[in-house]
Formats: C-alpha cells, sequence, structure tokens
C-alpha cells in the first residue's frame, strides 16, 4: 500500500512540479555520499559483514537499529572478480550475499549487533533462509580485524549453547567483498511490498532494540503549543508548518543555500537534515536525499489540493515540512525529499558546535 501512495505521489508530484523541475536532469550534489548512510565516516566507525539470506531484509533490519550509521548490500568471500547478481544465482562464483554494515561503536555494540542477526534466521539451517536456496544464502559474520573477529566467533559460540542442532554461521575474515548492482540498495524503501524472508514485526523490534539512554531520552526538543508558535514564528513559517502551506518556489531562504551545516525543524530546533544529503533539484525548494534519519519524520498520505502525494512531517513537532517523491538522484537512493525553507532553520558547520548542535559535525566530514 505505501509503495502505491508514493508511486501516486510521484505521478502527480511531477506533474504539478514540472516546470519547477525541469532542471533535475542536470542535478549537482551539493555533498559527496558514499553508501546508504546516515552518517558519514569518521574515525569511530567500525564495519562488520552479514550474511544472513537474501540482503534485501537483512540490510532493511540493520538500517533500523539506532547506531547503525551506513549499509550497503553487496557480494562476500567469492572466487570471482565483479560478480554480476547473474553470476551469483548461478552457483558458480562462491559468493554469499552480504549486507556491509557500519556502526558507531560508541551507540550501538557489536554483540548486540550479532544478538539481533540471529533473530533473523535459522543459523542450523545450510544454504536456505526463509524460501531461499543456493550456496549464495548461507549465513556468515565477516570481519575485517582480529579485534571484531574474536568478538564474532566468542559470541557466536554463546549463542550456539541455545539450538540443539548445530550452528552454521560462517566466522570467518573478508575475503572480498562487491557492492551489488544499484537497483538492489535500498531494495525495500523502493519497493516496501517486496519479498523478504524476515519477519515484519522484527523491524519495529530492531528499532526499539537500542534505544537512548535515559538521560538523553529526555530530549530538549519538545513540541511547541500553538500559541507560542503563533508568537515565535513569522506569519508564513506559521503557515507552513501549522497550516499545511506551500511557500513560493525559488523565492525562499535555503534553495540554493550551498554551504556545511545542517538543517533543524524551526518550530523545535531538533536536527531533520545535512547539507551533505542536500542537491539542486531545480525544482525551487530545498531537496534532500533523506533525513538524518527516518526516525526524526512520518510521511502520511495528502489528498490536499487536489492531489495524491506523501506528506512529510516532523515527529517530534508535528510540523508540515514538505513532501516526498521518488525522482531523486539515482545514485543517492531515487528520493527527492522537498522541503520548504520555512520549516527549517540552517546553522552553518562554522555555529554548529556554539549552537547545541557540536556531536552532529561528524555527519559532514569527509574522506
Amino acid at each position: 500500500m505505501k509503495n502505491l501512495f508514493v508511486f501516486l505521489g510521484v505521478i502527480l508530484g511531477i506533474a504539478v512540479f514540472a516546470a519547477g523541475c525541469e532542471k533535475s536532469k542536470r542535478m549537482k550534489t551539493t555533498g559527496n555520499i558514499k553508501e546508504n548512510e546516515t552518517v558519514m565516516d569518521n574515525k569511530n566507525v567500525k564495519e562488520v559483514y552479514f550474511a544472513g539470506g537474501c540482503f534485501w531484509g537483512t540490510e532493511h533490519f540493520f538500517q533500523q537499529v539506532r547506531g547503525v550509521v551506513g549499509t550497503e548490500v553487496g557480494y562476500a568471500n567469492g572466487n570471482t572478480k565483479n560478480p554480476t547478481y547473474e553470476e551469483v544465482v548461478s552457483h558458480t562464483t562462491g559468493f554469499a550475499e552480504t549486507v556491509k554494515v557500519k556502526y558507531d561503536p560508541e551507540q550501538v555494540d557489536l554483540k548486540l549487533l550479532i544478538d539481533l542477526y540471529f533473530k533473523t534466521i535459522d543459523p542450523t539451517s545450510i544454504d536456505k533462509q526463509g524460501n531461499d536456496r543456493g550456496n549464495q544464502y548461507r549465513t556468515g559474520i565477516y570481519s575485517t580485524d582480529k579485534e571484531t573477529e574474536a568478538v564474532i566467533k566468542a559470541e557466536v559460540a554463546r549463542l550456539a549453547k541455545n539450538y540443539s542442532k548445530p550452528v552454521v554461521v560462517e566466522t570467518v575474515p573478508l575475503k572480498n567483498f562487491y557492492k551489488a548492482e544499484d537497483y538492489h540498495q535500498d531494495y525495500l524503501d523502493k519497493n516496501p511490498g517486496g519479498y523478504c524472508h524476515i519477519e515484519p514485526g522484527l523491524f519495529e523490534m530492531a528499532r526499539n532494540a537500542n534505544p537512548l539512554p535515559k538521560k538523553d531520552a529526555q530530549s530538549s526538543y519538545k513540541k511547541q503549543d500553538k500559541k507560542v508558535l503563533k508568537e515565535k514564528l513569522t506569519a508564513e513559517q506559521y503557515n507552513v508548518t501549522q497550516e499545511n502551506g506551500t511557500e513560493m518556489p525559488f523565492k525562499n531562504e535555503y534553495w540554493d543555500e550551498t554551504r556545511e551545516g545542517i538543517y533543524v525543524d524551526i518550530t523545535t530546533g531538533e536536527p531533520l537534515f545535512i547539507s551533505t544529503d542536500k542537491f539542486e533539484s531545480g525544482c525551487g525548494w530545498p531537496s534532500f536525499s533523506k533525513p538524518i534519519t527516518k526516525k526524526l519524520v512520518e510521511e502520511k498520505l495528502d489528498r490536499s489540493a487536489g492531489m495524491t502525494r506523501v506528506e512529510v512531517r516532523s515527529k517530534t513537532g508535528d510540523a508540515h515540512l514538505g513532501h516526498v517523491f521518488n525522482d531523486g538522484p539515482e545514485e543517492k537512493g531515487g528520493l527527492r525529499y522537498c522541503i520548504n525553507s520555512a520549516s527549517l532553520k540552517f546553522v552553518p558547520k562554522a555555529e554548529m558546535k556554539a549552537k547545541g548542535y557540536g556531536d552532529y559535525i561528524s555527519l559532514l566530514d569527509k574522506k
């Protein structure tokens, strides 16, 4: 159903914004994103590789876990170079469908990731998960350093005690890894009704598996009373965020903003988007390939103005932000979050620390 909503939203959205988005074929990115990363690479990020049957579901599962900052699906530990999907499924290359998981060890423990992974597979099954059959669907956790390998082996041995049959999850170093074709990346985000061997309830479990510590859970970001917002915001900001208004294209504050920095909810101050996910779409409004994390926004069916679209609102502030379409850059996931400037406040990188957003500067770091 969600896939239908997105599809309808795109068809009608394109019709409405056709004139403004004519330049989108010549999109220019204002940042450099690698993989499906919600946090850019920094010295604290580590990586581990999970093979758990069809990689569509495994990737989507790990994307839900707080502390996982990047994912990429591909083929690991085979015996050829640069394999195609067709070659992998021919059972002649020895590759396993695998998800590269980048995580921040200060936010999530590797042991928790392994424990969660075990909930998505039958670790006693050889070359079979769900309805999938073949050696490309074998299970394994692959490491790139001795420390990680030791943790993996110890944790798998501990979990194996819970099973009456032998656990056959490979725990070996990563020999090689090749990125899969683009259409496999973020597959279930782009195709919500697509096949997955992982039960939908497990995705919700993953979202709740690593909650913020209690001292951080009492967030300073709170939904504001409308009377307060009426005094705090400009007339246009109030109209956009509280009355679902839309500002004029090309005549708003951030449509052509290219500086590094963070975009926060104008009503709460909560971070929503970063400049490295912003791109020039030609439509006249700020365009982002994704929010910092999807947990910060809600997407709702919007049939207003004689159109069917997918509305984007801030989850904490419940402020109308804009709409999401799937005509964004394919290399960035294919989505375009078309956001009103009036719903945002931009904080330049040089001011982020002083204004309380210092913890988010690492999102802007580039190799």
